[in-house]
C-alpha cells in the first residue's frame, strides 16, 4: 500500500481543512471510546449467572450505538458549519437507540446486586449510563446548548426507572445518575468547543480570502480613479471643441481649422498623460512597494519582516524600479498561492549586484505553477533581463518558498 497518497492529500489541504479534520476525528474518537468501555464492562459480567443474554445484547447495542453515533456526529457538525445535512433524523435515531438499548441491557441482565451477586446490576448499569454519552455528544453539536441540556436531562429521567426495575438500589441509582450528569456536562462542553473552534477557523479563513480580494479591488479602483481624473476633462474638452468645429465648418468659417488643431493638441496631451498614468502604475518605487507590501500582508495576518538596508536610497532609479516590481509580484504570490504566516524581504549588495531575497512559509505540497514558469515570474525574469539581472528560485525547506532577484549596479 502506498502511504504517500494520503500524505500528499493531507499536505494539499489548507489550514482550515486540516483543523476541521482534526476536530472532526476527535469527535469520532469520543464515539469509539464508548465501545471498549462497554466491552470491558460486559466482560466483567461473564462469570455472573444469567448474564449471557445481557452481555450479548450489550455487545450488539454498543456496536450499533457506536456506528449510529459516528453518523450523528458527522451530520451534526455539518449542520453546525451551516452545511446541508440530515442531522435531526440521526439525532432521533441515536436517542431512540440509546433509550431502548439501555432498557434492554438493564432488564435482561441480573435482577439484583446483593451479596450473592455483587457484580451484576451495577455493571449493566455502567453500560447503560455509558450509552447516554453516545447520544448527548451529537446533541451538543447539532442542537442549541439549552436543548442539548434538556435532551440529556430527559435521557437521565428515562433511564432512572429502568435502573430501579433492574434491582439497582436507590442510592446507587442516584450516584450513577449524578455521575452520568457530570460526565455528560463535560462531554457537552468538549464537543461544543470542538465544533465552535472549527467554525471559527473557517470564518478566519473566509476573512483572509476576503482581505485578499479587497486588496485587489482597491488597486483596481485606484487605477480607474486615476485614469478618470486624467481623461475626464480632456475628453470633455475634445467633445466640445469637435462640436464647435463642426458648426463652424458648416458655416464655412475658417476658425474650424483652428479648433481642430486644438483638438489634435489636446488628444496628443491626453496620450502623453495616459502613458504617464500607465507608467506610474507599471513602474514601482522600491520604498513605496515595500511599505505597501508590509501593509497588505499584515492586513492578511502575515508577519512581514522587511530589511532594505542603508544603501537602498543610493541604488540607481532603474534598479529601484525593477526591484520594486519584484516586491509587488512577490506580495501577490504570497496572497494568492500560499497560506503564509511569515514573510521575509531582505535587500543586500553582493559582488557589484543588488540582491533582493524573498522568503515565505505556508506553501502547499503541490508544486507552485509559478515555479514551473508561471506568467508572473516569467514577466519578472523578462524585466530583470532587460537590466542584466536574473531571477532564481533555489531549493528551500518543505513548505517554504524562496526567491532571489539580482540586478547589476
Amino acid at each position: 500500500m502506498d502511504v504517500r497518497g494520503p500524505v500528499r492529500r493531507w499536505k494539499g489541504f489548507g489550514k482550515a481543512q486540516r483543523a476541521e479534520l482534526y476536530f472532526r476525528w476527535s469527535l469520532y474518537l469520543m464515539a469509539w471510546i464508548m465501545l471498549p468501555v462497554n466491552l470491558l464492562a460486559s466482560a466483567s459480567t461473564v462469570q455472573v449467572p444469567q448474564s449471557g443474554t445481557a452481555v450479548q445484547v450489550a455487545l450488539v447495542v454498543s456496536l450499533a450505538s457506536t456506528l449510529v453515533t459516528l453518523r450523528a456526529y458527522r451530520t451534526s457538525l455539518d449542520h453546525y458549519l451551516r452545511r446541508p445535512s440530515e442531522y435531526l433524523r440521526w439525532l432521533i435515531v441515536n436517542g431512540t437507540l440509546t433509550v431502548v438499548g439501555s432498557w434492554a441491557v438493564l432488564l435482561l441482565g441480573p435482577s439484583s446486586a446483593g451479596p450473592s451477586n455483587p457484580h451484576g446490576a451495577p455493571f449493566t448499569a455502567v453500560i447503560a449510563t455509558c450509552l447516554l454519552g453516545a447520544s448527548v455528544g451529537p446533541m451538543s453539536v447539532g442542537l442549541p446548548l439549552r436543548w442539548a441540556c434538556l435532551g440529556g436531562l430527559g435521557l437521565l429521567l428515562l433511564l432512572a426507572p429502568a435502573l430501579l426495575l433492574a434491582g439497582v438500589g436507590a442510592a446507587t441509582t442516584a450516584g450513577l445518575l449524578i455521575g452520568a450528569a457530570l460526565g455528560m456536562a463535560l462531554l457537552v462542553g468538549s464537543c461544543r468547543s470542538f465544533a465552535w473552534i472549527t467554525a471559527i477557523v473557517w470564518e478566519l479563513d473566509a476573512a483572509r480570502e476576503a482581505q485578499s480580494r479587497l486588496a485587489v479591488a482597491e488597486e483596481r479602483l485606484r487605477f480607474s480613479r486615476d485614469l478618470h481624473d486624467v481623461m475626464g476633462r480632456n475628453l470633455t474638452t475634445i467633445a466640445l471643441k469637435s462640436e464647435l468645429a463642426v458648426q463652424l465648418a458648416r458655416r464655412g468659417r475658417p476658425e474650424a481649422a483652428d479648433q481642430m488643431a486644438e483638438v489634435q493638441k489636446i488628444a496628443q496631451e491626453s496620450q502623453r498623460e495616459v502613458r504617464d498614468v500607465v507608467r506610474g502604475y507599471r513602474t514601482a518605487d522600491l520604498h513605496a512597494e515595500a511599505i505597501g507590501a508590509s501593509a497588505v500582508l499584515r492586513s492578511a495576518d502575515v508577519a512581514c519582516e522587511i530589511d532594505l538596508g542603508e544603501d537602498a536610497d543610493h541604488l540607481p532609479p532603474p534598479v529601484q524600479s525593477v526591484l520594486g516590481w519584484v516586491i509587488r509580484e512577490a506580495t501577490t504570490n504570497v496572497l494568492r498561492h500560499s497560506e503564509a504566516r511569515r514573510c521575509l524581504i531582505r535587500l543586500h549588495q553582493e559582488d557589484g549586484r543588488a540582491v533582493l531575497e524573498l522568503e515565505n512559509d505556508g506553501v502547499p505540497a503541490a508544486p507552485l505553477p509559478s515555479q514551473g514558469g508561471g506568467t508572473g515570474l516569467r514577466g519578472l525574469r523578462e524585466r530583470l533581463a532587460a537590466h542584466g539581472g536574473d531571477l532564481t528560485v533555489p531549493q528551500a525547506a518543505p513548505g517554504t518558498f524562496r526567491m532571489l532577484a539580482s540586478v547589476p549596479l
